[in-house]
């Protein structure tokens, strides 16, 4: 038989952990030579954000199951770590690859790296191709009628829709995938010891989540099959099971968010009733809101780090030490509060109503900068994103590009008994109150001392008093707000 003596070409892996619909993997197939998937856990240059603790958990699991898919396919998943730009070159250089594939990075970071690597390769007489994996329309492709990207959420909407046109995916390789002559050397997945040992925090994870293509895939099936019919009426219920549960699968890139869209169109046209349609067109609004975040990533600062209304940086932010201690560790004293905190430490995942909630009373409640909450989340959430994360922040904080206005202040007791109105959610995550009638679930403090006793709780004890009196912290943030709008007029 005869050696194919094409070069081959190597698929550079990032976040986007699949087959299927993955257009720098299907272009190094279609290319004809061996393919060469490498994936590198990048420690270097500085400027590039580390994962979290929950964010590296869910990694390993992702790349076991894709080099598991890989690996059905005759090829395999090349694991290295270090700084990209000469990982990647010795891998060509090792391999006689001409060219290197990637579907593209939008924070302005990670953007600074790739450039770096495809000119440095392109020096070498190399080619370097990159696509677009991660998005529906890509931040150059809408722009306002003045030619500036949007600052609002509903006119880029819409324009995102019009610049869609009919969404098409394609389906993972079949058949064998061309290896070369010999495979380079590779890391263990143990190697890049993303897992934690000492202590091993990861057990409510594990119970909760199964990363990979194929388990995202099954979510998104189920969602549409069990849960999409009460998405639009019940996705606030923090209790209720009515959520997607695809963000930590579209973050990694486990499902293409081409095929989240096409799956959830079809429904939309397909629906009998007006019930399902309008649930349908729900998500695929919440599908564009991701869209969005990463409009403002790819055009701003640094989302993370900057305030999108440069006005909040005099915003006097107060140091806390013990009160953001409280707030991460779910000991505020307010019961919807602390069962979102401990939710998310618990199985690395918040419900998307407590997480404007719990953002809301540490920003304006506690006046602790919104940065300090944004790195809690990247740390300990699965579904830690560039993009969303912190823009979901600064759109709560007040700082953000479409933000909510300053004066919504999230008060705690109403959020719990309108969206947790029989308890069973504070009940599941703070069991020490479980007791309590649900009259008084919500604001023990104002629980007669023979209730409480009943109860077993014992306020300063069993289960802290308030941290801060809402009501005066909600005066105090407005206060605060008023200050540097006066400034900056």
């Amino acid at each position: 038989m005869t050696r194919d003596t094409r070069s081959p070409t190597i698929i550079w892996f990032r976040d986007d952990l699949r087959l299927a619909d993955n257009p720098a993997l299907l272009a190094a197939v279609d290319a004809g030579g061996p393919v060469i998937p490498v994936f590198i856990n990048e420690t270097g240059p500085d400027s590039l954000r580390g994962l979290g603790g929950a964010a590296r958990w869910w990694l390993h699991g992702s790349l076991d199951a894709l080099d598991g898919s890989l690996r059905a396919l005759g090829s395999r998943l090349v694991m290295a770590r270090g700084d990209a730009l000469p990982v990647l070159r010795a891998l060509a250089n090792a391999t006689g690859a001409d060219e290197i594939v990637w579907n593209r990075r939008y924070h302005p970071d990670a953007r600074e790296v790739d450039a770096r690597i495809k000119s440095s390769f392109e020096a070498d007489g190399r080619k370097v191709t990159s696509f677009n994996g991660a998005l529906l329309v890509e931040p150059w492709e809408v722009s306002t009628g003045e030619g500036s990207f949007y600052r609002v959420y509903s006119p880029f909407a819409r324009s995102a829709r019009q610049a869609l046109g009919a969404v098409r995916t394609r389906p993972a390789p079949t058949g064998r995938i061309p290896s070369p002559a010999q495979w380079p050397d590779s890391l263990s997945l143990a190697d890049l010891k993303l897992r934690p040992t000492t202590p091993d925090w990861a057990g409510g994870l594990r119970e909760t989540w199964t990363p990979g293509e194929t388990a995202a895939g099954e979510t998104l099936r189920n969602f549409i099959d069990e849960r999409l019919s009460r998405y639009k009426t019940k996705r606030d219920f923090a209790a209720v099971d009515a959520t997607s549960r695809l963000s930590p699968h579209l973050r990694f890139g486990e499902i293409s968010p081409r095929a989240v869209w096409t799956a959830l169109s079809r429904v939309a046209e397909d629906a009998s009733g007006a019930a399902e349609r309008q649930a349908a067109e729900k998500f695929l609004s919440e599908l564009l809101w991701r869209e969005f975040s990463y409009h403002l990533l790819y055009h701003l600062p640094p989302l993370e780090q900057a305030n999108v209304q440069d006005k909040f940086d005099a915003f006097p932010w107060r140091q806390s030490d013990d009160r953001r201690a409280a707030w991460e560790t779910g000991a505020t004293g307010y019961p919807i509060v602390d069962a979102g905190m401990r939710q998310l430490w618990q199985t690395g995942w918040m419900h998307n109503r407590i997480r404007m909630v719990v953002a809301s009373f540490l920003t304006k409640d506690l006046l602790v900068d919104w940065r300090d909450g944004e790195a809690w989340f990247w740390d300990t959430l699965v579904d830690a994103d560039a993009a969303n994360n912190p823009a979901s922040w600064q759109w709560v904080s007040g700082s953000g590009a479409d933000a909510a206005p300053y004066f919504r202040v999230f008060n705690p007791v109403l959020q719990g008994k309108k969206f947790d109105p029989d308890g069973a959610f504070v009940r599941a995550y703070v069991p020490e109150l479980a007791a309590l009638p649900e009259k008084y679930l919500h604001e023990p403090w104002t629980a007669p001392a023979d209730v409480l006793e009943e109860a077993g709780v014992r306020l300063g004890e069993t289960y802290p008093e308030p941290i801060v009196d809402h009501a005066a912290a909600r005066k105090r943030a407005l206060e605060a707000y008023q200050k540097i709008k006066e400034q900056a007029a």
